[in-house]
């Protein structure tokens, strides 16, 4: 089947108890048993629950993952991966990295005796060997939050199973309607379901994915025994969104075109970050491994007072954290959703805007920041 099939059907097939079409939400702790160690499927709700099983199905699929695992959020979900490993074990990590992960491995791992070393994206693309020698767990995204930077998958993937590492990609940007990691070597893969996944900014979840049957095992007993995952009610609205995720991507692509072509061409920008562009030095990567270039753009302004001010003067593009949504956000990384990284190893530049590009009309996205764009300060 194909992906928007897949992502209406796998998993879903209708109630056999009442002829629902669609998952019922079944909000229980627990479940009734036949007999001691005789039941249905499911004994407990933190181990297993209908609903969260009709997510882990579907989403798996979509990745192309044997096992899924749902989790109560995307920093959960990490969190669970870092418990593969032991104190010690040594992880390499994009330096272009969210800022929440970034926080957890250094203020919460770090001192526990984790070892945390962090590359930039074109070191690991050009010389992955070289960047992972010695890592029990190489860790990416791509494309990067916030500046956009394209990681190559299948390189990074060919000296980890040289060197017997794990590598985890961070697919929340790109979705599994763009990319799908697993199929280019990668070991897990991880979302924020919280972003386009669920896509209406009413959810707050994550996501790993695999095909390895020893990490599957070891992940669906790190579920069950740090109880970090998702409610009945969390799981269905998530699973309700992977029905339009095709839709919805294919609209926010088009719609960041429209809006990195009006960026790209204005004055007050000093330059436009979108893998997209033929300029952009991730690009002949990306258009190998991602099916589009997705709907996150960046931009940068000469000054920090600027993109403060620019991005408190829009109106359709709401500041606020958080991306994927139907709706556009606008918001200052180095301020917000970064401020953690700012005094690591790496920092977002004081000027950066990252915009989530929505589903709205791209002609009002454009004329909302244009109007933005025309009254920053000086040019009122």
């Amino acid at each position: 089947m194909e992906f928007e099939t897949r992502a209406i059907h796998v998993g879903q097939d209708p109630d056999p108890a009442t002829g629902a079409v669609i998952t019922p939400i079944y909000q229980t702790a627990t479940f009734a048993q036949d007999a001691v160690g005789v039941n249905k499927g499911y004994d407990y709700a933190r181990v297993a629950n209908p609903t969260r099983t009709a997510l882990e199905e579907c989403l798996a699929s979509l990745e192309h993952a044997e096992y899924g695992h749902a989790f109560a959020s995307g920093v959960a979900a990490t969190s669970a991966l870092v418990h593969l490993l032991d104190p010690g074990d040594h992880v390499v990590c994009v330096n272009d990295v969210y800022g929440g992960t970034y926080r957890m491995f250094s203020q919460v791992y770090e001192p526990k005796g984790y070892r945390f070393s962090y590359v930039t994206p074109a070191e690991l693309s050009s010389e992955p060997a070289a960047h992972v020698e010695g890592a029990r767990l190489v860790w990416i995204e791509t494309p990067t939050n916030p500046l956009l930077n394209i990681v190559d998958i299948a390189a990074v993937a060919r000296a980890t199973r040289a060197g017997d590492a794990l590598l985890v990609v961070d697919n929340t940007f790109a979705t599994p309607f763009l990319q799908t990691p697993l199929d280019l070597g990668a070991d897990v893969v991880l979302h924020s379901t919280t972003k386009y996944l669920g896509g209406h900014s009413d959810v707050v979840g994550g996501f790993a994915g695999t095909s390895d049957p020893t990490i599957a095992e070891r992940l669906r007993f790190l579920q069950k025994s740090l109880g970090a995952v998702p409610g009945p009610f969390d799981a269905w609205l998530v699973l309700r969104g992977l029905k339009t995720l095709a839709l919805r991507m294919e609209r926010h692509c088009a719609n960041a075109r429209s809006v990195v072509a009006f960026l790209s061409e204005h004055p007050r920008v000093t330059q436009v970050l979108w893998p997209g562009l033929p300029e952009h030095p991730g690009h002949e990567i990306a258009a190998r491994q991602m099916r589009d270039f997705g709907g996150m753009v960046s931009f940068l302004v000469e000054s920090e007072a600027e993109a403060v001010e620019l991005v408190g003067r829009t109106i359709l593009w709401t500041l606020a954290e958080s991306l994927g949504g139907v709706e556009s956000l606008i918001e200052h990384p180095a301020r917000m959703t970064h401020a953690s990284t700012a005094t690591g190893p790496f920092a977002a530049p004081p000027g950066l805007v990252r915009l989530s590009v929505g589903i709205e009309s791209a002609d009002d996205l454009v004329a909302d920041l244009e109007r933005a764009l025309a009254a920053t300060p000086g040019h009122a």
